[in-house]
């Protein structure tokens, strides 16, 4: 069985084939890190985690790169408004970032690079578009030639004819044509900058990810992947700079995920329908929310509200205590057997692995595992109700959905409430670490504590707690 996804580039379902056999060059555009990400930012880094996480299960080593935007006109707003540096604020939110997405079951990138730590290349990356012509110096800023790359307009498909249309020169650009895109932007009096051969500025958001994923992974990537909103501009302008400045395929292929609309409206805070993942964890599983974006396949639109995810929350638990039900079986000594003769069983099991696989085999269709894994479930029951089980038949269908399950990224047991004692035992841990002036052990029992609902109050009779 092959692999088969969909490529925005060409918009028809595509072979995989890697640029070489058995590894994956795999770039996401990761957050602009100015604030606590919303529930529509959630479903790149769950999506494309799946994605990995399956051509690591097909035998592929991926090298996954998804970079931070940690300096840009959001952060700098962000900071003033704050009273904080655009560093702080940056800080704040990766660690935010970080803790949300792992709630949600992603994986941790190979590498997660940083503009601010990356200017070097990004200054020289500039550099070698103005020698080639691609790129022009105006008034302390640098801006594209986008006319000058004879192919822009490819994978948005659009003739650059139509895409002059209402296009145009705002107050205060120096650009030459109202096409062309900023590459670097001068600092403005009070912003933060460094230092550049055009005077003192930082990058347009664009060049940033061009240049990173050349030096993480070389001129030429396997897949290029994030929101279907970054398709145009920003991954059409990446294209542009990098094959302008490399002469070659940026990416083969390039994979985007459909919107989230809240209750049938696009979300927006005007709207009152702004949910942040920070919130929502608190109060569902975050498993649950990583089941329900990968219920609808990837390239789709997705539709959230309550009553959705009180479904969804439904069949999730319908398969958790389907195998809650294998494992208690496997740990009652009653009516169990170490051989079996019914090789139906093992049959079916493999007949379910193999449809799951055939279907994330076609562009990482989601949905339909997920009904496979339903099937799975179906057949555990049947099984678990027979009046003598075999511990081998038990054994692979357990195998089967944890392996199934670790492909999706979805945990088959909730996260166990803390009991009294066990948050006793931290708060004395916090109470020693105190005295021993160990405050950053003290800080993040407080903070685990915290994300498990539970709030630390320290009076001067000691420390008490309650549940939030």
């Amino acid at each position: 069985m092959t692999i088969h996804l969909y490529n925005t580039l060409t918009r028809q379902k595509e072979k995989f084939t890697p640029l070489e056999e058995g590894k994956v060059k795999m770039y996401v555009c990761g957050p602009t890190v100015y604030n606590y990400i919303h529930i529509g930012n959630a479903r790149p880094p769950i999506v494309f985690d799946t994605v990995r996480r399956y051509l690591e299960y097909r035998g592929y080593e991926v090298n996954y790169v998804s970079n931070f935007t940690d300096v840009d006109d959001k952060l700098i707003k962000a900071a003033n408004e704050l009273g904080e540096d655009v560093p702080t604020i940056a800080e704040r939110f990766i660690a935010a970032y970080h803790e949300d997405v792992s709630a949600l079951g992603c994986k941790q990138a190979t590498v997660h690079p940083r503009v601010t730590e990356n200017m070097d290349i990004i200054i020289e990356f500039i550099e070698a578009l103005i020698e080639k012509g691609f790129a022009y110096e105006s008034g302390g800023d640098v801006y594209y030639r986008t006319r000058e790359f004879k192919e822009y307009g490819k994978l948005s498909h659009q003739p650059i004819e139509d895409l002059q249309l209402g296009t145009r020169i705002e107050v205060g650009e120096k650009k030459q044509d109202a096409l062309d895109f900023v590459l670097w932007k001068a600092a403005k009096e009070g912003e933060i900058f460094w230092e550049s051969p055009w005077g003192k500025g930082r990058p347009g958001w664009h060049i940033e990810c061009s240049a990173m994923a050349r030096k993480y992974l070389g001129d030429t990537i396997d897949i290029h992947a994030g929101g279907q909103d970054l398709s145009f501009p920003h991954h059409e302008n990446e294209i542009a700079q990098t094959e302008a400045l490399t002469g070659k395929t940026f990416a083969k292929y390039w994979l985007h995920n459909g919107y989230i609309n809240i209750d049938n409206e696009k979300m927006s805070k005007s709207l009152g329908n702004f949910i942040l993942v920070h919130d929502i964890i608190k109060k569902h599983d975050p498993q649950l929310i990583r089941f329900f974006m990968l219920s609808v396949h990837y390239r789709h639109p997705i539709n959230y509200n309550d009553e959705l995810l009180e479904s969804t929350k439904n069949g999730l638990e319908r398969i958790r205590t389907a195998y809650s039900n294998l494992k208690h079986r496997m740990d009652s000594s009653a009516n169990l057997t170490e051989e079996s003769d019914d090789n139906q069983w093992f049959e079916k099991v493999d007949a379910l692995k193999k449809e799951f696989i055939s279907v994330m085999d076609d562009d990482f269709n989601t949905a339909n595992a997920i009904s496979v894994l339903f099937d799975l479930a179906k057949q555990a029951n049947l099984y678990v109700s027979e009046k003598n089980t075999s511990v081998k038949v038990l054994q692979a269908f357990i195998t089967q959905f944890e392996e199934l399950f670790g492909v999706l990224g979805v945990a088959l047991t909730e996260e166990a409430e803390l009991l009294d004692e066990e948050i006793e035992a931290l708060i004395q841990k916090r109470i020693d670490a105190r005295k021993n002036r160990d405050f950053a052990t003290s800080d993040q029992i407080r903070d685990e504590l915290k994300e498990r609902n539970i709030i630390l109050e320290d009076t001067a009779q000691g420390t008490r707690w309650k549940r939030g």
